[in-house]
Parts: structure tokens; sequence; C-alpha cells
């Protein structure tokens, strides 16, 4: 898992393994395998990557540098804007889905109500490096948290103390 998500379309082919009858067993080929990925995954650098949707935002000819602004601040890209023969504009751009997960009331409440827009899926992309440390700093947090509430940690502070002593 990176970050807390899980690592697709991923394809493995062990190229050598020997079994001994006293000390093999599947357990033990389970366990090699599970760190030798970690490894590979580490030293492959994985990346996160997040869905960018194509959006086309409509709104009267005052409010598009508001739209403008804003599409910007929630990190998209405007691709271009078309005027409309009724005194609006179509601003037409990309934005990472995540960013618009509240964007209906804000554009109502941009706009008094008279804006509209429109998203459909684009493409993937990398996640920016800043976002992709604050999710992988969120899942070390998150699994240390999920790690306490079982005992691990108490469990692993008892041994270290135990070694110390002995």
């Amino acid at each position: 898992m990176l970050a807390g998500f899980p690592v697709h379309d991923v394809r493995v082919i062990l190229h050598e393994g020997k079994f001994h009858s006293v000390d093999s067993n599947e357990v033990s080929f389970v366990t090699a395998g599970r760190r030798a990925f970690v490894e590979a995954v580490a030293k492959a650098g994985p990346i996160v990557l997040e869905p960018i949707v194509n959006i086309e935002v409509t709104v009267t000819n005052d409010h598009v540098g508001d739209i403008t602004g804003d599409l910007a601040q929630r990190r998209g890209r405007i691709l271009s804007t078309e005027a409309l023969p009724d005194g609006r504009t179509m601003v037409v751009g990309q934005a990472p889905q995540a960013e618009l997960t509240d964007y209906q009331s804000h554009l109502r409440s941009m706009t008094g109500g008279e804006g509209s827009f429109s998203l459909e899926f684009g493409q993937y992309e990398q996640v920016p490096d800043r976002i992709q440390e604050e999710l992988n700093e969120r899942s070390r947090m998150s699994n240390a948290k999920q790690r306490w509430r079982r005992g691990e940690v108490l469990a692993q502070g008892f041994e270290s103390c135990v070694r110390r002593i002995c």
C-alpha cells in the first residue's frame, strides 16, 4: 500500500526458490515473497495518481473572473473561454476531482444561483509531491493508531524493555 492506497496492476515473476525439508514451508515462502515485494516497491519509487476531470462552467460574463480564480485555487487549469450569445461565458478547464466535491454549492454561492457546470472524467495524473507527502504522513499516523488499538505498539515496547533489562 502506498499512502494507504492499494497497489494495482503489478506482476511478479519468481525466478528461483529452493525448498528444504527441515526449514521450508508455505509460510516461509509467503513471508519471503512479501518482503521481496515491499523492497521492490520501495526501490521503484511509486506514485499516487488522482482522477482529473474536464469541467465546463457556464456563468454570466460578470462572474468569469471569479470562476477562473476559483478553479485556479483548486489546482485547476483553464483551457479556454467561449463567449455565448446570451451574455454568458463558458469556461472550459480541468481540475482534480477531489478539489470539486463541494463545487455545486460553491458555484451557487458565487453566482447567486445563475451558474451551471458539467464534469466528465479526463485522465489520471500524478498527485503533486506536497500532497503525496501529506497522504503518506496521514497513512503513517493512521497505521500507528491502528497498531496502538491492537496493542502492537505496547507489546513492542514491552519486548524492547525486557531485552534491555535481560
